[in-house]
């Protein structure tokens, strides 16, 4: 497995396991929760993604308590997690509206809480979940560094920004965000022209991929993108989920797709991916079959 350096301090794996549905599994035991980590370790998956709002504040305490009865799996790992969306639901069930909290006292206390749920002592890759447009760049930017500089986080970014949200919040930080986390994939191709991807690509920063499968719409039926993909598929003996993956991967800004299931089959197929190389002309049909007709 190809690793990818982030920063100075911090390699991922190119593929990324992540966490979102963790809670939502009928079996949440550690032993269950680390055969899925091993699974993906095996494949030489070490990237793990969390939220502090995933399984309405839940899943990072079912990933703590994995790494409690193991705790020799945190060296094999980098976690990532994010921070700023306050729900009403779970430890913020009293909230009267959804909204999003960037503040210097909010940062903080989501990562002290996020290390005592995931049970570790320092988060790999923090995220700013979403953009905030109440924010205060200044006090954003200055607690992002602070948190780096206690050595509680390596390395921070944001998820779901636009370029001018980036150059905003990256115009009040000593420290360097290292990546966007943003919806990519043969459902979801704005990015490839909308000037997201350009932006990223054009400064070298590092781009994941959340719903690299269209939040499942891919794999259900047979949209005209799922047939195409699925030719492609039987060219290389693997599914259609591969070769989705695939169409990403082969971009040359280096996309690192972020990719979820609870099946223990299906992780252990996440690799398969990696079988799949895609010429300019096959990334065209798959392109194209997402776009939904012939580029200009």
């Amino acid at each position: 497995m190809q690793r990818v350096k982030i920063s100075e301090t911090l390699k991922m794996s190119r593929l990324v396991y992540g966490m979102w549905r963790l809670g939502d599994d009928s079996d949440t035991s550690a032993g269950h929760v680390e055969a899925k980590i091993q699974a993906c370790l095996d494949q030489g998956i070490t990237t793990f993604d969390q939220a502090d709002i995933y399984g309405d504040y839940g899943a990072e305490a079912v990933l703590g308590n994995a790494l409690r009865a193991n705790p020799g799996l945190r060296q094999k790992m980098e976690i990532v997690t994010k921070c700023d969306i306050v729900a009403p639901c779970g430890r913020y069930a009293g909230a009267k509206v959804k909204y999003y909290d960037t503040s210097r006292a909010h940062i903080l206390k989501s990562v002290e809480t996020s290390l005592q749920e995931m049970a570790i002592d320092h988060i790999d890759l923090l995220l700013i979940h979403r953009p905030d447009p109440f924010m205060d760049h200044h006090e954003t930017g200055a607690a992002l560094d602070e948190v780096v500089a206690c050595g509680k986080v390596g390395a921070v970014g944001v998820s779901n920004f636009r370029p001018c949200d980036w150059q905003l919040l990256q115009s009040a930080m000593k420290t360097q965000l290292v990546t966007n986390q943003i919806e990519i994939s043969l459902g979801e191709i704005g990015p490839f022209t909308n000037g997201d991807l350009a932006f990223h690509q054009q400064h070298g920063h590092t781009l994941m991929a959340w719903s690299p499968l269209g939040g499942g719409m891919l794999m259900a039926g047979n949209p005209p993108v799922g047939l195409v993909a699925d030719e492609v598929a039987d060219e290389f003996g693997v599914d259609r989920a591969a070769v989705a993956v695939a169409f990403l991967l082969a971009h040359p800004a280096g996309i690192l797709p972020v990719l979820g299931t609870n099946n223990l089959n299906r992780i252990k197929r996440i690799s398969d991916a990696l079988k799949v190389n895609l010429d300019r002309e096959t990334w065209y049909r798959l392109y194209e079959a997402a776009l939904g007709q012939e580029v200009p």
